[in-house]
C-alpha cells in the first residue's frame, strides 16, 4: 500500500546527502513537530508520522499550521473546515475552509516594516536596486491609495504586463490590499497571448513596463501595450513603468499615465481590506497550447496557508535567508517566490537571460547578494553540466544551502552534478505541482535524505497516491499522481464557469471525489516520488505506458544531445516512438550517434522504450515558462493544427517536425 516503506536505505548507493545532527534539530519542521506535541497533538518519530497526522487530522493540521505561522487575520474562527472531505466535483457544497476566517494576503506580506532588504532586482543589464521592508510598504501605501482613487476595490481585476522587477511585486500587493484580483503575463508574450487571457477576465488597469533586456537585447513593450489597451474595452488605465528608458512618452498609449505620475506619495498607510478566506487573489492560466488557457481562481487564505507551509516547514524559509527562483510573471513560482515575504525572507528578483555573463549571470548572484535558497528550472541545470560549468569553481557558495528544482523531472545526472558542481552539504528539493494548485503535492523536506532521481516526499496535508487505472495505490509502480483529500489551496474555481463544469472535467473526470492532478508518477520504496511526465504525453506503444521523462534521463545522459523531445505516432494500427533531438555545436546525427542513442536507451530502460525513428531539429518548441510542449508537437508530427500558437516562446520551432518525409515509412 502507498505509504509503505523499505528498512535500512541509509546505505543505498544512490544516497547523495543526509541532514547534520544540527540541521535537523535547527530546522523549522522539527521545530514544528515540537509545537504541536505541546498542543497535545502527538509526537512524531520522523517526518512520516508527521505526514501521516496531517492526512489524517487534517483540520488539526491546517490550524495548527494557521496558529504556528502566526496567521495575520482579523479573526481565524472557530470552524476549520465544513465538508472536510468533498472536493468540489459534484455541487458548489464542497468543502469550505476556515469559512469565519477574515484576513489579508497582502497584510501577511507585509507584516515586516523593518529596515532589512526585502527586494533586490537584478537585470540582465547590472541594474540593481534595493527596497527595504519599510520602504515596500511606504511603496504599496502610495499605489494602493492610487487605486482606490480609481474606485478598484474588491473583486476588480488588475492585470500585470511586466517584468520581474519591484514595482512587479509592489503592484500586485497593493492590489491585493484592496481585495481586488491580480493577474499578470511576463512581457514576451505576443499581443494574442495576452488578449487570450486577460481578455478573458476583462481588467479594469493594466500596469505595464516600457520593456525589458534579454539575452543582450532591449526589447521595447510600449507598442503591444497600446495594441492591448485599444483591444481590451474595459480599462480605465494603463500604468506604465520605466525599465529602459527614462524618457516615455505615454501617447500612443489610451488612458496611459507614467508609473511616478500615478502614485499618491501622500499616503503613507495601507488600508488592508478584510476578506474571506476564500476571496479570489490571483487567476492564473493553463499553458494554452491546446485551446483558450484555462483562467484558474485561486483564493487568499489558501494560497497564503499554503505557500507559508512550503516555505517555512518544507524549505526551511526564515527572517535569516535569501531566496531566489529564477521566474518571469507568467509563471506560478513567481507568486510563490513573492509569498516568500511572509516569512520574513529577503526576496531577490532577476530579469533576463539566466545564461548572460557566459553562464554564470544566476552563479554570481549567489555569491554577490547571500543567496541561501537558490531555485531554478530542471533544464537550467542541464544546461550547466552540458556547458561544463563547476559553480563551486566559478563563485563563492558558502550562503548556499538548498537548490530547488522544478518545471520538469529533474534527471539523474542532474542530481549527480549537483552534489558534485555545486556543493557536498546542500539538499537538492526536487519540488513538483501545477499552476493548478499553485503548489506542490510533492516536494522538499530538510529532514530528509535526498537520494538519486527522487522528490523526497508528499507535501504536508496532501493526501498524495499513485493510482492504477483501477483506482488502487500502487508502490514501486508507475500509474496516476492522485490527492485523495481537499486542501486549501485547491482553486476556488475558474473564470467565467458559473456551473463549475469546466472545474469538475478538469480534474474529476476520472474518479469521484478524487483529484486526478495529470502528471504520471512513482511512489519508491523510501517514500519519494518520481515524476515520468505528463499523463496526457505518456507513450503507448503496444499497450504499454511509457512516460517521457523515462526517455529524456537517458537521451540527455549523452554529451551530443543538448535536449530532446519524444511524441507517439499512431502507425499500423498502434503507436511507433519518435525522438527528435537538438544536438550541441559540432555533433552529427549519424549511424554512430542514433545506435549509441539507441543503446542507452535499451540498456538503461526496456526495448519498448527505444524509438522507432531518431531525428534532429534545430530547436524544440517551449511555452513561455520554458516547458517544452510535446501535445503541440504531437499535433505537428500528425498533420494536425497546433491551437494558440502565441502561447509559445518560439512557435516557429514547429515548422521542423511537419511534414517530414521521415516519418511517411
Amino acid at each position: 500500500m502507498a505509504g509503505q516503506k523499505e528498512t535500512g536505505l541509509a546505505d543505498r548507493a544512490d544516497l547523495l546527502w543526509t541532514p547534520s545532527a544540527d540541521r535537523l534539530t535547527q530546522s523549522r519542521l522539527q521545530d514544528f513537530m515540537g509545537y504541536l506535541e505541546t498542543q497535545g497533538q502527538g509526537s512524531f518519530e520522523d517526518y512520516d508520522a508527521l505526514h501521516q497526522f496531517s492526512v489524517a487530522q487534517r483540520e488539526n493540521f491546517w490550524s495548527a499550521l494557521w496558529d504556528y505561522t502566526d496567521i495575520v487575520a482579523e479573526q481565524k474562527g472557530t470552524v476549520i473546515a465544513e465538508n472536510a472531505d468533498t472536493f468540489p466535483c459534484q455541487s458548489n457544497a464542497g468543502v469550505r475552509w476556515f469559512p469565519e476566517a477574515s484576513l489579508n494576503f497582502a497584510e501577511n506580506l507585509l507584516r515586516y516594516r523593518d529596515d532589512r532588504p526585502a527586494l533586490i532586482s537584478r537585470l540582465e543589464n547590472g541594474q540593481r536596486r534595493v527596497v527595504t521592508f519599510k520602504q515596500l510598504y511606504t511603496n504599496v501605501a502610495a499605489l494602493s491609495a492610487s487605486l482606490r482613487r480609481l474606485g478598484i476595490g474588491p473583486g476588480d481585476r488588475v492585470a500585470g504586463f511586466m517584468p520581474n522587477i519591484i514595482e512587479t511585486v509592489e503592484a500586485m500587493l497593493a492590489t491585493t490590499s484592496l481585495g481586488a484580483i491580480w493577474s499578470s503575463c511576463s512581457p514576451d508574450f505576443g499581443i494574442n497571448g495576452v488578449l487570450d487571457r486577460f481578455g478573458q477576465i476583462q481588467p479594469k488597469i493594466l500596469i505595464g513596463a516600457d520593456g525589458y533586456f534579454y539575452n543582450g537585447k532591449l526589447c521595447d513593450s510600449t507598442g503591444r501595450l497600446a495594441a492591448i489597451s485599444d483591444a481590451i474595452d474595459s480599462l480605465e488605465k494603463v500604468v506604465v513603468v520605466p525599465v529602459i528608458s527614462e524618457q516615455i512618452s505615454c501617447a500612443e498609449i489610451a488612458n496611459a499615465v507614467l508609473w511616478q505620475d500615478f502614485l499618491d506619495t501622500t499616503a503613507t498607510e495601507v488600508q488592508f481590506a478584510q476578506l474571506p478566506f476564500d476571496h479570489p487573489l490571483f487567476i492564473m492560466y493553463s499553458s494554452g497550447t491546446t485551446g483558450m488557457p484555462k483562467c484558474i481562481v485561486h483564493g487568499a487564505g489558501g494560497t497564503l496557508l499554503q505557500h507559508v507551509k512550503e516555505h517555512q516547514l518544507h524549505v526551511d524559509l526564515s527572517r535569516d535567508d535569501v531566496l531566489f527562483y529564477f521566474t518571469t510573471c507568467g509563471w506560478m513560482m513567481w507568486n510563490w517566490l513573492v509569498s516568500g515575504l511572509a516569512s520574513g525572507a529577503t526576496l531577490v528578483l532577476y530579469d533576463g537571460s539566466p545564461f548572460a555573463e557566459e553562464g554564470l549571470a544566476l552563479l554570481k548572484s549567489i555569491e554577490a547578494e547571500g543567496i541561501s535558497v537558490f531555485g531554478v528550472g530542471a533544464k537550467y541545470l542541464a544546461a550547466l553540466e552540458k556547458a561544463n560549468i563547476v559553480p563551486h569553481d566559478e563563485v563563492d557558495l558558502s550562503s548556499l544551502k538548498t537548490i530547488l528544482s522544478t518545471g520538469s523531472p529533474l534527471s539523474h545526472e542532474s542530481f549527480r552534478y549537483v552534489y558534485q558542481g555545486f556543493k557536498a552539504d546542500i539538499c537538492l528539493s526536487s519540488i513538483s505541482g501545477g499552476t493548478d494548485i499553485l503548489s506542490c503535492f510533492v516536494g522538499g523536506s530538510p529532514i530528509l535524505p535526498v537520494h538519486v532521481g527522487e522528490i523526497q516526499a508528499p507535501g504536508l496535508g496532501m493526501a498524495v497516491q499513485i493510482w492504477s487505472d483501477d483506482g488502487e495505490p500502487l508502490l514501486g509502480e508507475k500509474g496516476e499522481l492522485v490527492c485523495t483529500k481537499p486542501f486549501p489551496s485547491m482553486p476556488i474555481g475558474f473564470w467565467n464557469d458559473p456551473d463549475g463544469d469546466l472545474y469538475r472535467q478538469a480534474y474529476f473526470n476520472t474518479w469521484p471525489n478524487i483529484w486526478a492532478h495529470g502528471d504520471y508518477g512513482e511512489l519508491t520504496p523510501s517514500g519519494g516520488y518520481i515524476i515520468h511526465g505528463r499523463s496526457d504525453a505518456v507513450l503507448n506503444p503496444g499497450g504499454v505506458r511509457i512516460g517521457t521523462a523515462e526517455i529524456y534521463r537517458q537521451v540527455e545522459r549523452l554529451r551530443d544531445v543538448q535536449e530532446s523531445i519524444v511524441v507517439g505516432q499512431e502507425w499500423a494500427d498502434d503507436v511507433r516512438v519518435i525522438l527528435f533531438v537538438v544536438l550541441t555545436d559540432g555533433a552529427i546525427l549519424n549511424d554512430e550517434l542514433r545506435t549509441r542513442i539507441a543503446n542507452v536507451i535499451r540498456e538503461n530502460t526496456t526495448p519498448r522504450h527505444v524509438p522507432a525513428k531518431i531525428l534532429e531539429v534545430p530547436d524544440i518548441p517551449r511555452t513561455l515558462s520554458g516547458k517544452i510542449v510535446e501535445l503541440a508537437v504531437r499535433n505537428a508530427v500528425h498533420g494536425r493544427p497546433v491551437k494558440n500558437t502565441d502561447a509559445l516562446a518560439n512557435p516557429e520551432a514547429l515548422d521542423a517536425f511537419k511534414g517530414r518525409e521521415e516519418l511517411r515509412t
